[in-house]
């Protein structure tokens, strides 16, 4: 636009310069003469007006037209050419950002609004691409266990993160100076391949900044294994239950990591379509990077929802996390996300596990203590 107005004013100031100098055509003043002209030569006169010509003025008059109109012709094809050179540059710019835009969003497999806002997930995927190999899954790559081999130092006890029902997680360093979290799962059979399977066609689907991503995956023989940008301060359970006892968590900080899971939640069930129930919301499976930005992993057991209930949905989740209509009557809504944040906001504040042991025997739940002491 800057060089359209620039333009434009290069033609404005041409065509006022032309147009409002001032032009003299009044003939060169005769040169002093002492003699008298006489009335035979000098002037003609017009016999029916009476009114005389000099024939020097009508030259002079003709010429400087002639110069004038030059003028003109030479200054509409100087900004004509100029403002057709500056139009074919902003065209053929205009279609070098188009190819490059739409190369990049090929190569990352984002939408057209994702590519124009610049996803931040940008660089961590350049700089994973080198691992891809043919096989994909939507935008997640296939990784060649070699790869994931050397990267754990042969997935060795010194790199192990954490570890749960599912498997062993271990921090993993490639070439590529990316570090990276891998998930090896322990358990076999249909029901954890179909966990892998989900896990991996939700989060090549879903992109949010409240949601972990994730980076690839590996098939080897009986072994699955999936891998994970890395989330150096773990988990919130590790955080709040494990050897640092919260030292790390500021009301602030914690006040922070509810409004991320907050807003990873509406994101799950108000704007992807269809909605998405995740069926497992723990503190284990809220993931905190180095600025304890929190994160919602583990999508094994996460289905479509949407407004109307389920019912007869295999019962799923961990005790103390699991909403009681969903465990009592199988009715599975995306309230039973909400209640398991509840469980977890009471994690926050109190920092007691959801369920703790009181006797031989005997387990209560964080939300039955809050009953009872909020009847007292």
């Amino acid at each position: 636009m800057k060089i359209l107005f620039i333009a434009c004013l290069s033609i404005w100031f041409f065509s006022s310069t032309l147009f409002s100098a001032p032009l003299d055509v009044r003939p060169a003043p005769p040169v002093a003469d002492p003699v008298l002209p006489t009335e035979k030569d000098p002037f003609f006169v017009n016999s029916s007006t009476g009114v005389t010509h000099s024939p020097e003025v009508s030259g002079a008059k003709v010429v400087h037209h002639q110069d004038l109109n030059k003028k003109i012709l030479i200054a509409l094809v100087v900004a004509s050419s100029l403002l057709g050179v500056i139009l074919l540059f902003l065209a053929c710019f205009s279609i070098y950002r188009w190819k490059r835009l739409k190369k990049y969003r090929e190569k990352t497999n984002l939408s057209p609004v994702d590519a124009a806002k610049g996803i931040s997930l940008g660089p961590i995927l350049d700089k994973f691409t080198s691992l891809r190999i043919g096989g994909k899954k939507g935008s997640i790559g296939d990784i060649e266990y070699s790869l994931l081999v050397a990267a754990t130092n042969n997935f060795h006890e010194d790199n192990i993160l954490g570890e749960g029902g599912s498997g062993h997680v271990y921090k993993a360093h490639f070439d590529n100076d990316l570090h990276a979290a891998v998930k090896r799962l322990s358990a076999g059979g249909q029901v954890a391949e179909r966990e892998f399977e989900n896990e991996i066609e939700w989060l090549s689907k879903i992109q949010h900044q409240n949601v972990v991503s994730l980076l690839g995956y590996c098939i080897h023989g009986e072994g699955h294994y999936l891998v994970y940008e890395l989330m150096h301060n773990g988990s919130l359970e590790f955080q709040l239950h494990g050897p640092s006892r919260r030292k790390s968590l500021t009301w602030h900080i914690r006040m922070k990591i509810a409004l991320d899971i907050a807003r990873g939640l509406e994101y799950l069930h108000e704007r992807c379509n269809p909605p998405v129930i995740h069926r497992d919301l723990k503190s284990s499976n809220i993931l905190l990077d180095s600025n304890f930005n929190a994160k919602l992993s583990d999508f094994g057991l996460a289905i479509t929802g949407g407004n109307s209930n389920k019912t007869n949905i295999k019962l799923s989740g961990t005790l103390g996390y699991v909403a009681p209509e969903y465990l009592l009557d199988g009715k599975l809504t995306d309230k039973s996300d909400v209640y398991a944040f509840g469980v977890i906001l009471l994690e926050l504040l109190l920092g007691r596990r959801p369920v703790e042991k009181v006797a031989e025997g005997q387990c209560q739940s964080i939300v039955t203590w809050v009953n009872l002491h909020e009847s007292l």
